[in-house]
């Protein structure tokens, strides 16, 4: 498959991506800021739009799906559809977690165009890099209901723009449930039921405790789609490559957009792993060379090592409401992972440490220092023995 340079660029990972690029979607984005009478107007026009995102959002990626079938797909639309309806909102999402989205995918749209790049993969690139932006515009209303707290009407609208950001993810949620036999769905919907009766009672706490049950269920569907076994995009190119190349590198850039979710939050804690599994669904990459279990056992260690430190940090402030919230993070990052530590330490051995992670939150909560040491010290250990099992 014949890629340009400029889309090589574009599609790699954020630090191949040049510079440059970001920092005038940086500086472009200063001017709305500063002016508050043009913020005013754009909330207000994102706000009537937002109604229409679910359906704008069908009607691009079912042109798109032309692809699959031979037909000829109509670029122009979708451009079109992306530059009136979302491209703003994700150039916000670029300012606010330091990304470039819309330039992935204004280079894929244009790639599909004059057919530099496979339109099948164009498609799949467009679906899932939305996909993320769907994913951080929930996470940004999460942060909007923090600062709006004790302002009930505004904290619910931001609440409702959230779950009409889910309701567009939760199809992907759903192939999940239905490929690997999980709950995430209603795992979601109680963590969403959680912030409602918390904002509904005044529980700040309740609320951080919901939030990270939404947030990291999404992050574990992702990983679901990427890296788990059997039925991750690793594993899918990888027994693809030596059948069909083609379908074999839709199947690594499925793999790539997907992880885009994911990348940025596991190189705050796992650089070498985020590193290789960039490297592994890069479309810069042979599709042969994708290792589904090397891919695997870099996520477990990645996601281990994020629990490791949340472990750490609700330590540091072990008595303050942040303990509690860091001890729930640790605890749902190692169920992200739970089939894997099954595999790595047996079904007994998880079982007793998903009770400790509970009984750890609990404990937290309690504020009983001694024992919360003591809990934290047992967990940490056994999460780095999985990272040592899972080289």
């Amino acid at each position: 498959m014949s890629i340009k340079f400029k889309l090589l660029a574009a599609m790699a990972a954020l630090s191949l991506v040049l510079g440059a690029c970001g920092k005038a979607e940086e500086t472009a984005s200063k001017p709305k800021v500063e002016n508050k009478e043009k913020s005013a107007e754009k909330k207000e026009t994102e706000e009537n739009e937002k109604v229409a995102y679910a359906d704008v959002f069908t009607e691009a990626t079912t042109e798109l799906e032309k692809a699959k079938e031979g037909k000829e797909v109509d670029f122009d639309k979708v451009t079109d559809l992306y530059n009136k309806n979302f491209k703003e909102l994700v150039q916000q999402r670029d300012a606010e977690f330091e990304d470039t989205i819309d330039e992935k995918i204004t280079t894929a749209l244009s790639a599909g165009k004059d057919g530099s790049m496979d339109k099948v993969v164009v498609k799949q690139l467009f679906d899932k890099l939305m996909q993320k932006v769907f994913y951080t515009s929930i996470k940004h209303d999460f942060t909007e209901v923090t600062e709006k707290w004790g302002n009930t009407e505004e904290v619910n609208a931001e609440l409702e723009e959230a779950k009409n950001y889910y309701a567009i993810l939760k199809t992907t949620v759903e192939k999940r449930d239905a490929a690997y036999g999980t709950t995430l769905v209603s795992v979601i919907d109680g963590g969403f039921s959680e912030i409602e009766t918390a904002v509904k009672n005044n529980d700040q706490l309740g609320f951080n405790l919901g939030k990270q049950v939404v947030d990291k269920t999404l992050m574990k569907t992702f990983y679901l789609a990427t890296g788990a076994l059997p039925n991750g995009y690793a594993t899918k190119a990888a027994a693809e490559a030596g059948k069909d190349a083609a379908l074999a590198k839709v199947e690594q850039a499925e793999g790539w957009a997907f992880y885009q979710s994911l990348s940025s939050y596991l190189s705050k804690h796992a650089a070498d792993e985020t590193a290789f599994i960039e490297k592994q669904f890069n479309l810069e990459s042979d599709v042969k060379a994708v290792d589904p279990a090397a891919v695997n056992k870099a996520f477990v260690r990645g996601f281990a090592k994020i629990a490791i430190d949340e472990y750490g940090e609700s330590k540091e402030l072990f008595g303050e409401d942040k303990a509690v919230i860091t001890g729930l993070e640790g605890a749902l990052f190692i169920d992200i992972i739970g089939e894997d530590i099954k595999t790595l330490l047996g079904e007994d051995a998880y079982k007793t440490l998903t009770e400790k992670a509970q009984k750890y939150v609990e404990t937290a909560k309690a504020k009983d220092k001694a024992a919360g040491e003591a809990q934290l010290n047992e967990l940490i250990s056994t999460l780095n023995t999985i990272v040592e099992k899972a080289k």
